[in-house]
């Protein structure tokens, strides 16, 4: 069975989530934008194996702690869709225009298109290109669980902003 668990991290206040499968105990982070040694623990307590990255997006908030924590460890950065890619480049200049701890620019192991599959263990997410936001907004569906790993897409009450550039 699939599991997750959401940590609020950054200044902003945005969703970073684990998701595991019961069975390996493997796992995924989705947007770590920062407060990686938050997350570290939370992986730790959880007794989780953590195999890959996985991105909504390439904004800082979301995106800023990516090549830090492959750097520390052997991970796959999967996501997001490849029209980001601009914004994943510039991640050195959002973290300054924001106030945020330097981030790095990374290359992703795999960009994701609409329709495609991550597994996590025995479980599969399927994936949605979802632009709007960014122009490569990816979301995770978990059907298993009626769950969606949704970044900016949607908001408490709204939708995510739209007018960013090529949002």
């Amino acid at each position: 069975m699939l599991h997750y668990h959401t940590l609020p991290v950054t200044a902003f206040q945005q969703n970073c989530s684990l998701v595991w499968c019961d069975q390996s105990k493997d796992a995924a982070v989705i947007d770590p934008g920062g407060e990686l040694e938050t997350i570290e623990w939370e992986i730790e307590r959880l007794g989780l194996n953590l195999k890959a990255i996985w991105l909504t997006h390439g904004h800082i908030d979301h995106a800023g702690g990516v090549a830090e924590l492959a750097a520390r460890q052997p991970l796959d950065i999967i996501g997001p869709h490849e029209g980001d890619r601009f914004w994943i480049d510039g991640l050195p200049q959002q973290g300054a225009m924001f106030g945020f701890p330097p981030a790095q620019s990374f290359e992703p192991t795999r960009w994701l298109h609409d329709g495609d599959t991550v597994r996590v263990g025995q479980e599969t997410l399927h994936v949605r290109h979802t632009p709007g936001h960014t122009p490569g907004h990816v979301v995770f569906h978990a059907p298993q669980i009626d769950r969606c790993f949704v970044g900016d897409v949607l908001f408490a009450g709204s939708i995510g902003r739209t007018d960013f550039p090529q949002g």
